[in-house]
């Protein structure tokens, strides 16, 4: 099973704040948009998504059907096939991606110290 693109997703407060900071790390915007209070930077093979008031805590994000700059690749394992898989493994996850669909749809889990997990598929 792959899981796809992984990055850390942080719940930020200020996010040109956040950005600045990051930045000063060697961190470059790869995408989003500031305006929209969500950016992606990417360092190297690292990634972190910065979201102001989006949601709250951090976030494990993994992105099915993409490689760490955020391009198409294939073949991959879907998220319903992947959410299907930690299912039957007893795996507890909400919401859930609808599984009459095709292409984009995620779903989350929160691992046993309280960490959400999100897989989270745009292709």
């Amino acid at each position: 099973m792959q899981l796809g693109a992984f990055s850390i997703s942080l719940s930020v407060k200020d996010i040109a704040a956040s950005r600045a900071f990051y930045e000063k790390f060697g961190f470059e915007v790869l995408g989003g948009n500031q305006d929209e209070n969500w950016l992606i930077l990417k360092n190297g093979e690292a990634v972190i998504g910065l979201f102001q008031g989006m949601f709250e805590g951090n976030l494990l994000t993994f992105n099915p059907g993409w490689d760490q700059s955020a391009k198409p690749v294939g073949p991959f394992t879907d998220v319903r096939e992947i959410q299907r898989r930690l299912k039957e493994q007893g795996i507890e996850l909400s919401p859930e991606a609808d599984e009459t669909t095709t292409g984009p749809g995620y779903f989350s889990a929160v691992d046993p110290d309280g960490n959400v997990i999100l897989v989270d598929q745009h292709v």
